[in-house]
């Protein structure tokens, strides 16, 4: 049913009929159905990436088409910022697993992301990261227990706990293309630097919204199991083949080494919840630690500062050059 589209840019293709798009430091998808000819958004970025979704769609499907549903792998601030706009312009459904339901409606907060954590100034800055519920009660719908996606033939998706008590990854069996949200992802994520740049380096979920690491734990043995072909994930680009295959299974091997914080609120500890939210959260980190996340805040900043700076300068050098060759130019002329 799939028929060539051109892709969009700033868009990237993960397989046949999948499209991606990176806005900022998160990734959301476009599924098209191979039988029906229908699509699927898969997470909805940043509150600021309603355009670019909306672009992206235009560009792929026409300017009136809108997808069945759009389906999330999860709740946290940095895949549903633009859900609501969204599924209230098209008027469809939103799909998400029962357990974060009450992270959709209002009803619970997510535990308090972790500063504590390390890895870089995106770990740093996780206390400002919000935590509130959105309420989309009117539109949202839990996903078939069947493990069925509405409006994706082929395609099932996985209860992958850990980052997010109701954390979703998709399959597609017949060519075993894996979209798995933020159970692992293909950068390291608490790093601003390889956010931004999307240094590809295959890591367990971010570190900073993780609260139950032996659930993490064990949601990545359950995709490594799936020996996917691809893997699409919320953050970072895609990974196939050899090296996808590789580095699941260093992964997995080595998860205490790699994906876990060498410190932590969640890190002996997880917070709790059921299906009506969080029921239990462990206390914070003490002051020292809390002092050493100043101290990797100031470090991170100075670096991304100084990273911002090269880039500015940069662009200052590439104006300045051009203004000479355009008076050089005329000159000439």
């Amino acid at each position: 049913m799939n028929k060539e589209r051109k892709v969009p840019a700033g868009a990237f293709t993960v397989a046949p009929g999948i499209w991606g798009m990176k806005d900022k430091i998160v990734n959301f998808y476009m599924i098209e159905d191979q039988q029906s000819g229908g699509w699927v958004l898969i997470d909805a970025g940043l509150k600021w990436s309603y355009g670019k979704i909306k672009s992206m769609a235009t560009k792929l499907f026409g300017k009136e088409s809108k997808p069945t549903c759009i389906v999330l792998t999860h709740g946290h601030f940095d895949h549903v910022g633009s859900v609501a706009r969204l599924a209230e312009e098209w008027e469809v459904p939103v799909f998400a697993h029962y357990m974060e339901i009450p992270y959709l409606t209002g009803k619970s907060s997510y535990p308090p992301p972790d500063p504590s954590v390390g890895g870089g100034m995106m770990s740093a800055m996780a206390f400002m990261y919000p935590k509130t519920p959105i309420n989309i009660w009117q539109h949202v719908r839990v996903l078939p227990n069947d493990e069925t996606i509405p409006g994706l033939n082929g395609w099932k998706y996985i209860h992958t706990p850990g980052h997010a008590p109701g954390h979703i990854s998709l399959f597609r069996e017949d060519d075993k293309i894996l979209i798995a949200g933020d159970a692992f992802v293909t950068t390291k994520q608490e790093s601003a630097i390889s956010s931004m740049t999307n240094r590809r380096e295959l890591s367990g979920p971010p570190k900073y919204f993780t609260t139950d690491w032996d659930a993490a734990e064990a949601s990545v043995r359950k995709l490594a199991y799936l020996h996917p072909n691809v893997a699409a994930t919320g953050h970072g680009a895609p990974m196939e083949g050899a090296e996808l295959k590789e580095s699941l299974e260093h992964l997995v091997k080595n998860f205490r080494e790699i994906a876990l914080p060498a410190q932590g609120r969640y890190l002996h500890q997880p917070a709790v919840a059921d299906v009506n939210g969080v029921v239990y959260v462990p206390e914070k980190q003490n002051a020292a630690s809390n002092g050493m996340v100043w101290k990797a805040f100031s470090v991170s900043a100075a670096i991304a500062l100084g990273f911002v700076i090269s880039n500015i300068s940069t662009k200052r050098r590439r104006l300045r050059y051009y203004k000479q060759d355009m008076l050089n130019f005329e000159y000439n002329y």
